[in-house]
């Protein structure tokens, strides 16, 4: 195969971040064509991925209002078969969730030119509390995913009111609309938090007394529409870092997780919650509850919106918390599968490899 010389990557991506307006920014210029730095290496091998699933294929879907009995069994056989699960009744408002969602595709669809939010907000500095930006791995993975994100730090140290941007008005300003959103999904993580113990043979306390949902951010993605969609990926094939993450996502659909070697699709479930296992949660529970890779497809259609709460730690680098596989789960039948870490030793392996569609390379490294 031959080697085109003149093809300079880094300086692609280079100016493709200082239009400051992300790939929302090349769709709306009128770009026909996917650039270069997007093309997937073999996009027939990699959108393939496995087996075509099987019709009977699906993630559990869970009514959290159920029997208390019912619902820790169920949910933890979820946790440790597929990873995922979708749940029902968790006691958000739908309003809360029609408003978040409003707010986010209002944000990405505005101006982007200079002096506008967007354009203020663009930034890659780790410690910031909101930003803006393509891909936060854009110098790291080997293909740029079609999509932008909008990054908030909920917990701790929350954004300033005049940090919050303005063009995302609905009923309510952006910061009221994502702050009821985020206070809403950390009660319903509490709970999930508590079923999970529980699912362990814990207290349901425990996992919350070790601090697992004590940080928290939201990720808002937005999804352009792509023009050549088998080309090109939303997002990379990966496994989330943290202990749980609470997705919302909309109709559009393009979620897929990796069950039995299978892409499986998450069709959407109207006022339903997708949950999913975080690589610390399974090196805590010794491979109980798994952290299972996952993707989006590109699609050539409508904007694709989607809103990720994540629980970990991370965001306190101060935090000297060691955590490994739970010493009650642990017995001469059931040995340690991982050595302890600082959370911050582990995010920064799992940030050197960013979202490559390795497989969950980061976790494996800390295997005994």
């Amino acid at each position: 195969m031959s080697v085109d010389s003149s093809y300079d990557r880094t300086a692609e991506l280079h100016a493709l971040d200082a239009t400051l307006a992300g790939v929302r920014g090349l769709v709306a210029s009128g770009v026909k064509h996917v650039p270069r730095i997007f093309h997937l290496p073999h996009p027939e091998e990699q959108l393939g991925g496995g087996d075509q699933q099987p019709p009977s294929a699906t993630v559990p879907v869970i009514d959290l209002g159920g029997d208390r009995a019912a619902v820790v069994d169920a949910v933890g056989r979820a946790a440790a078969e597929w990873g995922f699960l979708q749940v029902t009744g968790p006691g958000v408002p739908e309003e809360a969730m029609a408003s978040a969602m409003a707010a986010v595709r209002a944000f990405h669809e505005a101006e982007s030119g200079e002096g506008s939010d967007k354009a203020r907000l663009y930034s890659r500095e780790p410690g910031k509390a909101i930003k803006y930006h393509c891909n936060f791995d854009l110098y790291q993975s080997p293909v740029a995913n079609w999509r932008d994100t909008l990054y908030l730090r909920m917990a701790p140290d929350p954004p300033a009111s005049d940090e919050l941007p303005e063009s995302c008005r609905s009923t309510m300003t952006c910061r009221d609309v994502l702050f009821e959103y985020a206070k809403q999904v950390k009660n319903l993580g509490v709970r999930l938090f508590e079923v999970l113990s529980e699912a362990l043979g814990l207290e349901p306390s425990y996992l919350t007394d070790i601090e697992c949902n004590q940080r928290q951010i939201i990720l808002s993605h937005y999804y352009p529409p792509c023009p050549q969609p088998e080309l090109a990926i939303g997002t990379s094939r990966h496994s989330d870092s943290g202990f749980l993450t609470i997705l919302l996502q909309d109709e559009i659909g393009g979620l897929q997780i990796l069950h039995e070697d299978r892409w499986v699709d998450v069709t959407p479930t109207p006022g339903a919650f997708i949950v999913n296992i975080g690589d610390l949660m399974q090196l805590i529970s010794n491979d109980k509850f798994s952290s299972v890779e996952h993707r989006v497809v590109a699609k050539n259609a409508e904007p694709r919106v989607s809103i990720a709460c994540f629980f970990s730690t991370h965001f306190h680098p101060a935090s000297t918390r060691m955590y490994g596989p739970i010493k009650e789960l642990l017995s001469k039948e059931n040995p340690p599968l991982y050595k302890e870490t600082l959370v911050r030793d582990y995010i920064a392996r799992y940030y050197s490899v960013g979202l490559d569609g390795g497989q969950k390379t980061a976790l494996t490294d800390f295997w005994l």
